[in-house]
């Protein structure tokens, strides 16, 4: 693992988190707004803006797309049709997937929105953190 690290270029991880991250911000409070407040069951109200809702998904993009720079060098993905695919995998096994799961709790209202929503933002932003990658090796 550590290895791995060692031969990333870090450049295009940070490259890569920075559209991901921001894409996170439009989305939730401008692009989705009213539908995501509609799947918390807080429609009417303004969500709170406290610096864990910054921080934290800025940490979750990050270690998202260090995992995914790893598995890029790893599998020796070097086209956009194969960055594709990894995106297609990855966004739609495991971030779209555990963000439908996580969603399906008591806490939240609507959790097929939620997951509708979220799974589609991280669906996005694994395929332009992909071909960030794929383009920068």
């Amino acid at each position: 693992m550590i290895s791995q690290l060692a031969n990333l270029n870090w450049i295009a991880v940070l490259l890569a988190f920075v559209p991901y991250f921001f894409l996170g911000a439009l989305w939730f409070t401008l692009i989705f707004n009213k539908q995501y407040k509609i799947s918390l069951g807080r429609d009417n109200e303004t969500l709170p803006n406290k610096p864990i809702f910054i921080v934290g998904p800025a940490l979750c993009t990050l270690v998202i797309t260090i995992a995914s720079a790893v598995l890029i060098h790893a599998l020796n993905i070097q086209s956009f049709s194969g960055a594709l695919e990894f995106s297609v995998v990855v966004g739609i096994g495991y971030l779209v997937a555990n963000t439908v799961n996580i969603a399906i709790n008591p806490n939240i209202p609507r959790p097929i929105l939620y997951g509708v929503i979220s799974g589609t933002y991280h669906l996005l932003g694994i395929l332009i953190v992909s071909i960030i990658l794929v383009s920068m090796k």
